[in-house]
């Protein structure tokens, strides 16, 4: 399959990748392409300002969650010939597991799925030494793919002059730079970018970003190196929804007519809840679920005929009070998961189903906070009603969640039930964790495993219709999972309705 591609990749962190990404995306949907984008690695945020603001379509990709071959179908999927995809990279392009190791770097993406890099600099600062800098990136890159450098936060005089050497030393084309921008930017907290839906001007601000990157970039040499790209892949067996990876879920009695077995999942999406991996729910989907979304901070009841909750990520923190005013919902949750609705919640959407969160309302508080929680935490009364610093949640799960003001856990991890549920015996499912809450109760029904170091411990609640916990989990890393959901949730309706529907 061809399709016209380049990675945007950086040194590291904070280097302009997403703003840059997003103005690229701009300046190709407005040229009239067909333009779509994928984020290296496990980040939730970045392609909500691809999809969301943009409208341009958007999903993780992640060379530690997927081996090479799944991850190129992954990427491969629904695609067609001459449509024309930006990667943006994660942290430094050569940073992978552990920080050592290139699996799930952004530079190992770039090798799978055959991608030319941009290498974005973040140049302020810097004279000749960005030379050098170019020139160690250029040396590690074994297999070639650098093709570009765009040079930001630098001013057109220098870029003038530094533009020549590089190209002359270096043998690498600069595709151009961008000034520093001081009056633009995407805000950040705790667990990354700032969401699109809290910034009233994002529009205008990515818009505005993208009329001054077009005047100093050159657009046309961006074309050239993507449509250089080679080709990749069978288009024939890029289905990495089929029958062999989904284990037998197309062989299910739920799933042989699924106009009539269609089971419903109820799907938590609003400010508060909006951490999800399109292929996760894109492998319900073929499992046979009709997903149904609602908001726990708008509705008052969960969608009708659902036969199993799906509460996700995001920042219930921001939205304690909203969710804790929302009785009628926090009422119909904790129902419906004691009648025994096969639940998942993850993170944030697991701090939900817990009886209290303390409040933050200030992110530039958030220490002062933390340190008073903490002090709190060894002299806790149970009687959290009138506590003005506390918000009343679900309460299907005793005990609360607590800010720690740093961060909890951190990083991929594989895990494995210690008696099966979710997934065959002895089989893992990988997962990310990125959270600053923790809560009095994190389970011990699954064991978590850090592939870098092999260090272990216990996580998860998990029993025979619920996983609840604060890892994200990648579906397509083990799709038994998605397939027992389904199941679980087929099973529920059929128990609820007495009979096989």
């Amino acid at each position: 399959m061809k399709i016209n591609r380049f990675m945007i990749a950086a040194p590291k962190s904070g280097s302009g990748k997403t703003m840059i990404t997003c103005a690229l995306l701009q300046l190709l949907k407005d040229s009239g392409k067909n333009v779509l984008s994928y984020k290296c690695g496990p980040d939730y945020i970045d392609p909500m300002f691809h999809k969301k603001v943009l409208g341009v379509p958007s999903k993780n990709l992640d060379t530690f969650f997927t081996d090479e071959k799944t991850t190129v179908q992954l990427f491969l999927d629904e695609r067609a010939d001459g449509d024309f995809a930006v990667l943006e990279g994660v942290m430094g392009l050569y940073d992978g597991l552990g920080g050592i190791y290139e699996q799930g770097s952004s530079y190992h993406l770039a090798k799978v799925t055959q991608t030319p890099i941009i290498l974005v600099v973040d140049a302020k600062g810097m004279g000749k030494s960005v030379l050098a800098l170019i020139a160690g990136f250029l040396q590690y890159d074994t297999h070639h793919l650098i093709k570009g450098v765009l040079l930001n936060r630098m001013s057109k005089g220098y870029y003038d002059i530094i533009k020549p050497l590089i190209e002359k030393d270096l043998s690498v084309k600069v595709v151009g730079y961008f000034q520093e921008q001081k009056d633009i930017g995407l805000s950040s907290r705790h667990l990354g970018l700032v969401m699109p839906d809290e910034l009233s001007d994002i529009k205008k601000q990515l818009n505005e970003t993208a009329d001054r990157l077009k005047k100093t970039i050159d657009m046309d040499l961006f074309i050239d190196i993507a449509e250089a790209a080679d080709e990749i892949g069978d288009s024939e067996n890029a289905d990495v929804y089929n029958e062999k990876n989904i284990g037998n879920c197309d062989q299910n009695e739920f799933s042989q007519n699924k106009a009539i077995n269609t089971v419903n999942i109820a799907v938590a999406m609003d400010e508060a809840f909006c951490f999800y991996y399109e292929d996760n729910l894109r492998f319900l989907e073929k499992c046979g679920a009709k997903l149904q979304y609602f908001s726990p901070i708008h509705d008052i009841r969960l969608p009708k005929d659902c036969d199993a909750m799906l509460l996700g990520g995001g920042y219930p923190e921001l939205y304690a009070k909203e969710l804790s005013k929302n009785v009628s919902m926090l009422n119909a949750i904790k129902k419906a998961f004691r009648a025994g609705m096969p639940t998942v919640a993850e993170c944030g959407g697991f701090m939900y189903l817990h009886t209290y969160i303390h409040n933050i309302c200030d992110d530039t508080d958030e220490q002062n906070k933390a340190d008073e929680q903490n002090k709190a935490d060894t002299q806790y009364n149970t009687d959290t009603q009138n506590d003005v610093s506390v918000s009343q949640l679900v309460g299907a799960l005793d005990g609360g969640c607590h800010f720690k003001g740093k961060l909890v856990r951190f990083g991929y991890i594989e895990l494995t039930e210690k008696h099966s549920n979710f997934l065959p015996p002895n089989e893992k499912i990988k997962a990310h964790e990125f959270h600053y809450y923790d809560s009095t109760d994190n389970g011990a029904d699954c064991i978590a495993t850090k592939p870098a170091t092999g260090r272990s411990y216990d996580c998860v609640i998990s029993h025979d219709n619920y996983w609840l916990g604060f890892p994200h989990l990648y579906y397509p890393s083990n799709p038994h999972f998605a397939e027992s959901l389904v199941r679980k949730a087929y099973e529920y309706r059929r128990n609820k309705n007495g009979k096989l529907l």
